[in-house]
């Protein structure tokens, strides 16, 4: 009883330290042209100037004048130049080991069947369970394929009535099980033991497509809606792109979120616009370093 107290108490931290980074990287966003100093960002969030250096750097890996480098749109415009000569070539590189693996090189998108796409998952069990992830809390599901849903859950019920919207003959169970422990366990430190990454997922053809040539966006890099459309050979398509980005199933696994609009903008999330910030900004240390 004592050890699941610590635990509770110790996710009840990671979402608060959490909320008061979203805050910072809000004003941050906000004011980034006036390049805010330290003693500015904290009195702006209502921490001291220790107390939040100490913090977001124990979060980010960085301190919060470094991370601020890493969110201008200047410095999102230098990536989205760098990532068009990756992306259009052979970029996707296999082979890496280490902490430096691109955790698209460890996942595979299989689709559902016409039935199960049609029935609202009427033959599937899907075990879910809420989790914590450096970006908030997370709600995560999985058939016996592999991971079909992952979404970020400030609202437990709400990201629960999305799940059950998207498969509503399914039965649902809350049960951990290897797939979720494995795909969460992309959130940690060191990825030279992790798996491979399984999703089974509801989706149409062009959907699917689409998810998987967000696959290709290797970390630290941004793609914008017309370059995924080009990869895709259809250049025509930047809109129906983006309804196929905004409907991706799985955060963060899929990375929606290293899409960006073409001046370098960052944009608009479904999980929020200062979270997607705190994905690329986290990403982009832990590739610099």
């Amino acid at each position: 009883m004592e050890l699941v107290l610590q635990k509770e108490i110790m996710n009840t931290q990671d979402t608060y330290d959490f909320s008061r980074i979203a805050e910072a990287i809000e004003y941050i966003n906000t004011n980034y042209k006036d390049q805010p100093d330290l003693d500015e960002v904290a009195q702006n969030i209502h921490l001291s100037p220790f107390h939040f250096q100490r913090m977001f750097t124990n979060w980010a890996g960085v301190s919060p004048k470094k991370f601020l480098q890493f969110i201008t749109v200047e410095h999102a415009k230098k990536i989205l130049q760098e990532s068009r000569s990756s992306i259009a070539d052979a970029a996707f590189e296999t082979g890496l080991s280490g902490t430096g693996r691109l955790h698209d090189l460890f996942i595979n998108i299989e689709g559902m069947t016409p039935g199960e796409y049609k029935n609202g998952g009427r033959e599937l069990r899907i075990n879910y369970q809420y989790s914590e992830s450096p970006f908030g809390s997370v709600l995560i599901a999985s058939t016996v394929k592999g991971i079909c849903y992952m979404a970020f859950a400030d609202e437990k019920q709400k990201a629960f009535d999305e799940l059950k919207h998207l498969f509503p003959n399914a039965s649902i169970i809350e049960m951990n099980d290897e797939f979720q422990t494995n795909a969460l366990s992309i959130f940690g430190a060191d990825w030279s033991k992790l798996n491979k990454i399984k999703l089974h997922l509801k989706g149409t053809d062009f959907q699917l497509k689409v998810w998987n040539m967000l696959l290709k966006v290797p970390m630290g890099s941004l793609t914008t809606y017309g370059g995924l459309a080009q990869k895709i050979d259809n250049p025509a398509a930047s809109r129906a792109v983006g309804s196929a980005v905004g409907d991706n199933p799985v955060a963060f696994l899929i990375p929606c979120h290293r899409v960006i609009q073409s001046t370098g903008v960052l944009g608009n999330y479904h999980w929020g616009p200062n979270r997607k910030t705190a994905m690329i900004g986290w990403e982009c240390v832990r590739m610099a370093g």
